[in-house]
């Protein structure tokens, strides 16, 4: 899940960065409007975190012209007007949810999971398939009850593959939801993690598919390729 921040106080956006970091999220992180809004024209990102006081231009200014060109990635305004009125006028420019500052980061965390399982067509935090049970919200794998120990890319892989269970996920796709900017993660990187998880997965009865030319396919009873 790639994630955009934009919040022109260094040291919550840098806490923010890394704190999302930590939890399997790839983050890129911006102090402008204009420079936000200009990022958003070339990238996709599945969600945006979103100051209102910003330079060059507001954060509503920014959600009304996202919404006015027809864009819907999800938007959690973060902000420290706590005012009803504001709320309300943040809601109504399209924002899909709204906390006030100074907020818990654990409680931003349970937020982002909440649009983590909406993007992948979750109304539950446990996706199950086969003997594997994963818990997004404390990110924890276990086959037959037994935790199995996964590195934070090797979770986001699987959850990315478990999410979409009996279809193909692309290298692409896999890329452009876990590479930030300043990340080093390519096609490369993700023949290593599904290798790695193929390992960790033998003996389960879940496989990992190679869809040649297309990207990869988590099937109960699947065959491991080599």
């Amino acid at each position: 899940m790639r994630i955009l921040v934009i919040e022109d106080d260094a040291t919550l956006g840098h806490a923010l960065r890394e704190f999302l970091s930590e939890q399997g999220y790839a983050v890129d992180w911006l102090q402008d409007g204009v420079q936000a809004l200009g990022a958003l024209t070339g990238q996709h990102y599945d969600l945006l975190l979103l100051d209102l006081n910003l330079p060059g231009m507001d954060g509503l200014e920014i959600l009304r012209s996202l919404r006015a060109s027809g864009e819907s990635v999800p938007v959690l305004i973060l902000t420290a007007r706590d005012d009803i009125s504001d709320r309300v006028a943040g809601l109504d420019a399209g924002a899909d949810d709204y906390v006030v500052k100074p907020f818990e980061l654990q409680e931003l965390a349970a937020r982002v999971r909440v649009f983590r399982r909406r993007s992948a067509g979750q109304s539950a935090p446990l996706m199950e398939i086969g003997p594997i049970s994963f818990d997004t919200s404390n990110r924890e794998v276990r086959v037959h009850g037994k935790r199995l120990q996964l590195s934070v890319r090797e979770l986001s892989v699987l959850e990315m593959l478990m999410g979409r269970a009996g279809r193909v996920v692309t290298k692409r796709q896999i890329v452009a939801s876990l590479s930030a900017w300043d990340a080093d993660f390519s096609e490369n990187a993700v023949e290593v993690y599904v290798y790695r998880l193929r390992k960790r997965l033998e003996s389960t009865g879940v496989g990992i598919q190679t869809v040649r030319g297309f990207g990869y396919l988590l099937d109960v009873d699947a065959p491991q390729d080599s």
